[in-house]
């Protein structure tokens, strides 16, 4: 089994403790595709010339590996050190797994941006870390992201190197299609000790003073994608359906890791259109799907979960949690509480469809199991916030050194992170419920803000402009921007490069719009 060559021996470890996990997420891919090379293991969104170059890929394991090979060899090719960082910005399709397991088998750092970044906080990310090469595409949606990457790669002197997907690239990008027909093979990599603990990707988080990278490593991320993995209880081989983009701790520890686990077929759905949703569950019999959880409440009542087995409810917005209504689908439904960039905590919900708590102290999985694995350690801080300790949570800043700087960083004490999620203890249950997201942080559909610092931007394009964050049931809050010239305003944050969702804010509604809202 997959699952079980990816861990230790528990030797003399207590009966609950996690046993040390010895294998990379290359390691995990490899034993799949040697064990079922036939089987398809990626399947692409059937709608994706809709937003990106391309007809849809089918790939089996078999082909997945000679591609996943390819680019690796591509990327040893440019002369990249062991341990280089390689940003990735690509939508959910066949080319962001397979660009994510090239970057780890050719032995360097993958840091997925997320795909609504434009260069301000691209770059602004990337200089931190100093990443070396950027992988992208030509178009997503509407947006000419070949363009966008060379920007970036400008305004970010440590990068030397631009590949991309799709057609038409700029000048300077340096084309990767030709990956799925190639059989080459990278360099051996030399490492000093246990692979699995060495850093496997960078993701992004957001505090009150800017943009903070969470490094993780292959054993670290591995135990987030366990937790989710016990818990669901995946049967091995299974068809997972994919909705969250892999551009954040959540989206892998959800997907990738728990597909990787069960050597299954993960079928991608670029975010996010229920009709698709539906077909996509019927036409591959998908078994498991992992979405956001407001999206599952709202298709579970649309009757448009079909004959999945288990749903997975990511919430980015875990204040939102609480509030949810009562599950009454007949697929087990585990929602996935989501603490930034810090860990995550998946729990099925009660018998009768209300949320479990979260219950303080060691975090053992699956609950109840006499043979269960601890994944996380959980507390209520002084301050009233939820800690967060254990397998899956960094042990280290990134990048190295970057304790004695100045800038925003990763704060761990006694192997503990504060997440600043204010939490509070019923005294009954004597379970934690998270009341609010961190003080001066907002979430809009999985993308965090720091308010203030996006307010500080608006009143410096215009004096009297406003912005604000209103309460939204599905996307956890919506931003609503007040000025004299909006359309001033949207043009200076564009050529700023700032996140869509800060320009949509400003944008006039149409009569339509409005009569719908």
């Amino acid at each position: 089994m997959i699952l079980e060559d990816a861990l230790g021996d528990r030797g003399t470890r207590d009966a609950n403790d996690l046993p040390a996990v010895k294998a990379t997420l290359d390691d995990l891919f490899r034993r799949a595709a040697a064990a079922r090379p036939d089987v398809l293991a990626l399947i692409d969104p059937p709608d994706r010339p809709s937003f990106t170059d391309g007809a849809p890929r089918r790939l089996t394991y078999a082909q997945a590996d000679r591609a996943i090979s390819a680019l690796a060899a591509r990327l040893r090719g440019f002369g990249l050190p062991t341990d280089s960082v390689v940003a990735i910005q690509l939508p959910n399709t066949v080319e962001s797994v397979i660009a994510l397991l090239a970057v780890m088998r050719a032995g360097l750092i993958a840091a997925p941006l997320p795909l609504l970044w434009r260069h301000a906080d691209a770059a602004a990310a990337l200089s931190r870390i100093a990443a070396r090469a950027l992988i992208g595409c030509q178009r997503i949606g509407e947006t000419v992201h070949g363009d966008l990457a060379m920007h970036i790669a400008m305004e970010t002197f440590t990068i030397r190197f631009v590949c991309g997907f799709g057609e038409n690239l700029p000048d300077g990008v340096v084309p990767i299609d030709d990956i799925f027909d190639s059989a080459s093979a990278p360099p051996a990599i030399e490492r000093f000790g246990e692979a699995a603990d060495h850093v496997a990707l960078v993701t992004f988080d957001i505090a009150a003073e800017g943009i903070v990278p969470v490094a993780r490593s292959h054993a670290e991320l591995i135990a987030g994608g366990l937790a989710a993995h016990l818990e669901t209880r995946i049967e091995p081989d299974a068809v997972m359906l994919g909705v969250l983009a892999l551009a954040s701790f959540a989206g892998l520890a959800s997907t990738i890791v728990p597909w990787l686990l069960t050597g299954g077929t993960l079928v991608l759905h670029h975010p996010f259109a229920p009709a698709m949703f539906a077909a996509q569950c019927a036409d591959e019999r998908c078994s498991v799907a992992v979405l956001p959880g407001a999206m599952a409440m709202r298709l579970a009542d649309a009757g448009l979960t079909g004959s999945l087995h288990a749903l997975l409810a990511v919430w980015r917005a875990p204040e939102r949690l609480a509030a949810s209504g009562e599950w009454s689908g007949t697929a087990a439904l585990v929602d996935v509480p989501v603490f930034g960039e810090i860990g995550l905590i998946p729990s099925r919900r009660n018998a009768d469809g209300r949320p479990a708590g979260i219950a303080t102290g060691r975090l053992v999985l699956p609950r109840g199991a006499p043979q269960g694995m601890h994944v996380l350690t959980v507390a209520r801080t002084a301050a009233g916030t939820l800690a967060l300790a254990g397998p899956m949570v960094p042990h280290a800043p990134f990048p190295p050194g970057a304790e004695r700087g100045s800038g925003p960083r990763l704060r761990i004490a006694d192997g503990s992170i504060d997440t600043s999620y204010p939490c509070r203890v019923d005294r009954e249950t004597k379970l934690l419920t998270i009341d609010a997201p961190p003080a001066g942080i907002v979430s809009v559909g999985g993308y965090r803000f720091a308010l203030r610092a996006a307010q500080d931007l608006i009143a410096g394009i215009e004096d009297g402009s406003t912005l604000a964050a209103l309460p939204d049931m599905l996307a956890g809050h919506r931003l609503a921007g007040a000025g004299a010239d909006r359309d001033a305003i949207c043009d200076a944050l564009l050529a700023h490069g700032a996140n869509p969702l800060l320009v949509a804010a400003f944008r006039r509604k149409s009569p339509h719009q409005a009569s719908a809202a």
